[in-house]
């Protein structure tokens, strides 16, 4: 069995690959070879050992549908993979798009819906939230400088500057915002979501959903060390009943079908959970949850491949991961390879 994977950028702001990699090889049942399907000729998974058999370039979402369709139909008469798991928001629509022509070369895919994306967006998440009695931080979209003055007549400063994709900064004044919106615009588009900023800690939840509304497994940690970036560099798992019920709540409302990351911040005033994002894919600490006793990665392989998955019931408490910096060391050639033929 071969199972490719994308998101192999193991930097600063790890994409989810090589954890979710990890996670497959940590299930004693699985025998497979992994494949990288990569975006950049220097994303750190490449260069590791035991990650990867083989990687293949891929052309990037803004390049367009076709273009990756070819690519992929190239690799698969090259492979013979049997199933793809994405997993970067970027690239989640195209590869919802060209689910039924993969699955005719025979690969599989355990993917969302375009509506349950779109329920789920960033821009979507308050009246989503509103709608099923879940707390959630004020917010609106602004889609202009003149939007932007208007910020003093609905919140107080500070507030939270957010992508429609990526990115957010924490902002104290006008000209701080304004540099944030034209540096997030610039990046990723309008609209940019202006958010209430509360002051709490942040937990998040790693979760795995059916498609029938059923939660196949969850796992709560809480942040221990955040980045500039506002990234959890370290965490640990806790078990609080309200944090799983929520996460249960909205994979039963929008009966999601894939994993998913849910982002928390717990109220130092009100002592209450406030949902505020929720990412269409597994975060890069998933490695985390078949440590504590949920291989969530390794379940959705099996629902991708057409296998019954018995629910998690519990997990262990006290778990932590921290991440770390580690330089790779390879020869000039391998880079040359990779960037040349595009595969290695």
């Amino acid at each position: 069995m071969k199972i490719a994977v994308t998101g192999l950028n193991a930097t600063d702001n790890p994409g989810p690959g090589v954890p979710v990699i990890r996670s497959l090889y940590y299930s004693k049942d699985f025998a497979g070879e992994i494949i990288g399907l990569i975006y950049d000729a220097l994303e750190p998974g490449i260069y590791m050992d035991n990650i990867t058999k083989r990687n293949y370039l891929i052309p990037y979402p803004s390049s367009g549908l076709q273009n990756l369709y070819e690519r992929l139909v190239y690799i698969q008469q090259q492979e013979k993979i049997d199933v793809i798991i994405p997993t970067l928001d970027s690239e989640l629509f195209g590869f919802v798009k060209l689910e039924d022509k993969l699955k005719k070369l025979g690969i599989k895919m355990f993917l969302p819906t375009f509506e349950q994306l779109n329920i789920r967006a960033k821009d979507k998440l308050f009246d989503f939230c509103k709608g099923n009695e879940i707390n959630v931080p004020k917010n609106i979209l602004v889609s202009s400088l003149i939007d932007l003055m208007k910020i003093p007549e609905e919140f107080e400063y500070p507030v939270v500057v957010k992508g429609i994709f990526y990115d957010a900064y924490i902002v104290n004044n006008f000209e701080e915002a304004k540099t944030a919106f034209l540096k997030i615009s610039s990046k990723w588009g309008l609209p940019i979501i202006i958010q209430e900023f509360l002051k709490g800690d942040e937990f998040n939840v790693v979760a795995l959903g059916d498609g029938s509304g059923q939660t196949v497994g969850a796992v709560a940690m809480r942040k221990l060390y955040i980045t500039e970036k506002g990234k959890g560099w370290a965490g640990v798992t806790i078990f609080d009943n309200n944090l799983i019920e929520i996460s249960k709540k909205v994979i039963e409302k929008i009966k999601w079908r894939s994993g998913m990351e849910l982002e928390f911040i717990k109220s130092s005033e009100t002592g209450q959970y406030y949902l505020l994002e929720i990412n269409p894919r597994f975060p890069a600490w998933v490695y985390l949850a078949p440590n504590a006793g949920q291989n969530l990665p390794y379940a959705l392989l099996q629902l991708a491949l057409g296998n019954n998955v018995e629910k998690f019931d519990n997990y262990k408490v006290g778990t932590i991961f921290v991440r770390s910096s580690w330089d790779l060391i390879t020869d000039i050639s391998t880079l040359e390879k990779i960037s040349t033929q595009g595969e290695i």
